[in-house]
């Protein structure tokens, strides 16, 4: 048992609200995502338009809020008219991007009316790679203008009378990396991104856009992109994202476990930048900071042995592709990373956990209709996105230090607080790999309290993973003491917990 580990809530505190969008996801046209993972026909949960309901009820109680939609690298080479009208006679691509076969059976009707059903606001991205700011407005109009045009006209022919409506629009995806299909410098994709964004706010003044920042903190261009991207953008976009991924080094988990502090730097560089250039959105407002990709994963298989054997096959329609099994450990750095999210609530308008289904995703299926489960990083999201409503309150937290190669010192106990009304919830992330720490969590006159916790299930480890078969990681109920309003609890060695406290009058 470590030193106990104080923190200290003032209700009364101001903090930035808590931007729903932050609990947003992604579904790219990538591996078993759309196609054998939200879209299986021949599964017996299956709709007429073949869309999975076991996937679906899932995807509803993970409470995320808006999805990025259709990529990723996969937009970089797509032609969103392949997506429309009767999918008998929609055309079968080749998608360079991810070495698959890409039959079109899934495109903008389906997947808006599936995420309708799903509670999702819909991010659409535009290809900014193999086209450019006429094809951007075309897809604009079809989507978004009432009637009377050639475009518009046509959405209605192909069965939808009324506007989608999509307000937010990513302008292209990782034009830094050479990877990507059409890629840029930051001149050629600065310059392209502020004319189509000019274009797209002729035609719909009401478009919320997202201009791509650079692929990743350790990108060559990292920094120079933004600055530059920013400088042509002045004034017509509204976000710029930030993509992060993090993965364990097997003889490191400390530094992993501290990976919330890693992306809570790249925020706060990406803020520095921004104020720098003085970047300001249509309504005056600083640009905001979409972080529409992040997530735990292991590039690292990836690049050696995965990605080299997927580009040399053949074309497959919907392989397996980065479908990741999470572990505990991933849990809480999930977690964690939430609670630093939340912490800069102040200048992340958004995010978007990448990605929903099967690649690396909180949900996976089985082919061959078997079922959909809940991998160990579900519940995290889940637990935050139902409970983090009112606006954020940051804390006090005195207790041990853990020394970390990568990131120096960081709290044992990362925490955040949301206050709406008269409840409280606490959010814990507890790093420690072998020790329990005692919490004592001072917040005033407290009415009563009631927490969970994420953590190691009796008899598995920090390894221990989900599966099709069993569930052994979900949350469990955590005790919790109220005395003259300090709530006590325990905390195991890596954990991750929500608490929730009514506040007395």
């Amino acid at each position: 048992m470590t030193s106990p580990t104080r923190i200290t809530l003032d209700p009364r505190r101001p903090g930035a609200e808590v931007p729903r969008r932050l609990f947003g996801t992604f579904v790219e046209h990538m591996g078993r995502c759309v196609y054998d993972g939200i879209h299986s026909p021949g599964h017996a949960s299956a709709d007429g338009s073949g869309f999975r309901a076991d996937v679906l009820a899932l995807v509803r109680e993970l409470g995320a809020t808006v999805v990025r939609y259709p990529g990723g690298n996969f937009v970089s080479g797509y032609r969103w008219e392949d997506g429309v009208g009767p999918r008998a006679d929609r055309p079968v691509r080749l998608d360079a991007a991810w070495h698959s076969t890409e039959t079109n059976q899934v495109g903008l009707h389906e997947f808006a009316e599936w995420a309708d059903a799903a509670g999702l606001e819909v991010m659409e991205a535009v290809n900014l790679g193999t086209r450019g700011v006429a094809e951007a407005a075309d897809l604009l109009e079809y989507a978004n203008h009432p009637a009377g045009t050639a475009l518009s006209d046509r959405r209605r022919a192909n069965g939808r009378d009324e506007p989608f409506g999509i307000r937010l629009w990513c302008l292209g995806n990782e034009m830094d990396g050479p990877w990507q299909i059409g890629h840029k410098t930051a001149d050629e994709y600065g310059r392209l991104a502020a004319e189509t964004a000019r274009m797209m706010r002729f035609i719909d003044p009401a478009v919320e856009l997202v201009a791509a920042g650079s692929s990743n903190h350790e990108m060559p261009t990292f920094g120079d992109w933004e600055r530059t991207v920013l400088r042509h953008t002045a004034g017509l976009v509204d976000h710029i994202s930030v993509h992060a991924y993090y993965e364990e080094d097997p003889t490191d988990p400390q530094s992993f476990l501290a990976s919330g502090a890693a992306l809570d730097r790249y925020i706060g560089e990406v803020v520095d930048i921004i104020d720098e250039v003085d970047a300001r959105t249509p309504d005056g407002a600083p640009v905001g900071i979409s972080v529409d990709e992040w997530n735990v994963w292991n590039q690292t298989r990836w690049n050696q042995v995965d990605k080299p054997r997927v580009f040399t096959g053949d074309w497959p329609i919907a392989p397996r592709l980065i479908e990741d099994d999470y572990t505990v450990t991933d849990a809480v750095v999930v977690g964690s990373l939430l609670i630093t999210l939340l912490r800069r609530a102040d200048r992340v308008s958004m995010a978007n956990l990448a990605q929903l289904v099967n690649v690396i995703a909180p949900i996976r299926t089985e082919p061959g209709g078997g079922p959909a489960w809940r991998q160990t990083t579900f519940h995290p999201f889940r637990l935050t996105a139902e409970a983090a409503t009112g606006r954020v309150v940051p804390l006090e937290v005195d207790g041990e230090r853990i020394p970390t190669a990568r990131h120096g010192e960081v709290d044992a106990v990362d925490a955040i607080a949301t206050v709406d009304g008269d409840t409280a919830h606490v959010f814990l992330a507890h790093r420690s790999l072998d020790s329990a720490t005692e919490v004592e969590l001072e917040l005033g006159a407290v009415a009563s309290a009631e927490a969970v916790v994420i953590t190691i299930p009796e008899g598995g480890d920090r390894d221990t993973t989900n599966s099709a078969d069993a569930e052994p990681v979900a949350p469990a109920d955590l005790a919790v003491d109220v005395v003259d309003g300090i709530l006590r609890f325990t905390l195991p060695p890596l954990a991750w917990a929500r608490v929730r406290v009514q506040l007395a009058s």
